[in-house]
């Protein structure tokens, strides 16, 4: 990376910047100004015209800070600069040369950036420098050997030095050959029986559990995705995905049992079971969540009719649902840009627009008042790179 190639991004800013604003009218001609609806609109239109993805995290690291003092990964260049309308970085730089500037060719500097990314790899992996490999020299017994009066000469003839990674790690290990082929008979021998008692202790005490979901209103089955995360001690989450009306059966051993449910459509609900007394089966109700149901229908449904008419019903039931001094939030995973706020008619706005990025809405938390208006709002829009 030079100085050079730090000016060449910012002109590249630029030219992204101007293609973007031959369509769109964002809140703010300046890029280092967008921020919430603005960057997922823009987040829309890459994935549409370059076939790829930025995070907000690498939006608000690259573009609300000018100059930067580091350029982004290659692949992210070169989807900036396939978005401005050039086939790739390289291609960029040539068509805005600087005075005196000499491009290195292009297969050099696609040498020098393999060998860069090399480099940050095994820095990244902080690899040892040592001149010594492991090694194992064996040697047989002297001829001079002295053996005792049950051993014969086989029995001491394998000796190993090991020498691991420094001259200073040295070991003499003497094997006898018969005690140790003994040992690994017996050794395996148990190992196969408790291996056969543990998996008839696992039979013996297993058991089933089965657990069935139903509309708290309807007083009938849920008819959407469940999502279910069992919390174990001291170990992973174990995550289930149930399909609309199945019921969900899980073996254990366990005495207790911890989930988290959770849906596009329902309030997510944690239940705690002590299985020393519980019941094989049990019905567990799910309250369904009015402004989640809204924002799911709008999100995949499939509008039939006038588009602008369902649009305009959906706002009104979101208008009537969220308080006029309702507080809305935005998470990001940045730590200088952490939170956002935004009104009610941008939020509106930005929940009733079928972009790929409201299908990774998440609401953090919601509260409500006495009479059910929503007044506040904390939400986060997951995204990466790997999203399209």
């Amino acid at each position: 990376m030079t100085d050079l190639d730090l000016l060449h991004f910012e002109q590249l800013k630029k030219d992204v910047q101007a293609q973007y604003l031959k369509e769109y009218t964002p809140s703010y001609d300046d890029i280092s100004k967008w921020k919430g609806i603005d960057i997922i609109y823009f987040q829309e239109d890459l994935r549409k015209k370059a076939k790829g993805n930025i995070s907000e995290k690498t939006f608000y690291t690259y573009f609300k800070n000018s100059p930067v003092t580091k350029l982004p990964r290659i692949d992210m260049l070169t989807l900036l600069s396939v978005y401005a309308g050039y086939t790739s970085w390289y291609e960029f730089k040539k068509q805005h040369l600087f005075a005196g500037e000499l491009l290195q060719d292009e297969k050099d500097l696609e040498d020098d950036e393999r060998r860069e990314l090399e480099k940050t790899v095994s820095s990244a992996l902080n690899l040892p420098k040592t001149d010594y490999q492991p090694k194992t020299i064996e040697f047989k017994a002297p001829e001079n050997a002295v053996l005792q009066k049950n051993d014969t000469e086989n029995q001491i003839i394998e000796q190993k030095i090991v020498i691991e990674n420094s001259p200073e790690k040295t070991e003499v290990k003497p094997i006898k050959k018969n005690h140790q082929r003994i040992a690994w008979i017996a050794a395996t021998s148990i190992f196969v029986i408790l291996l056969g008692l543990l998996g008839f202790k696992d039979e013996l005490f297993e058991k089933t559990y089965t657990y069935c979901f139903t509309d708290a209103d309807r007083n009938q089955k849920v008819q959407s995705n469940i999502e279910i995360k069992v919390i174990k001690q001291n170990e992973s989450p174990v995550y289930f995905r149930l399909k609309p009306g199945e019921c969900f059966h899980y073996p254990t051993k366990d005495k207790n049992l911890r989930m988290q449910i959770s849906s596009t459509v329902y309030e997510n609900l944690e239940i705690n079971r002590n299985l020393e007394n519980a019941s094989d089966e049990e019905t567990i109700a799910l309250k369904p969540d009015d402004y989640k149901m809204a924002v799911f229908y709008y999100s995949t449904k499939d509008v039939s009719g006038n588009p602008s008419e369902q649009i305009t019903i959906k706002r009104r039931q979101l208008e009537n649902r969220i308080s006029n001094d309702a507080v809305i939030s935005q998470v990001y995973d940045n730590e200088i840009y952490g939170i956002e706020t935004l009104d009610k008619q941008k939020y509106i706005t930005l929940v009733t627009t079928p972009t790929t990025s409201l299908k990774n809405l998440s609401v953090i938390e919601m509260k409500k008042d006495k009479k059910g208006k929503i007044i506040s709002i904390k939400f986060k829009i997951s995204t990466n790179e790997n999203n399209q």
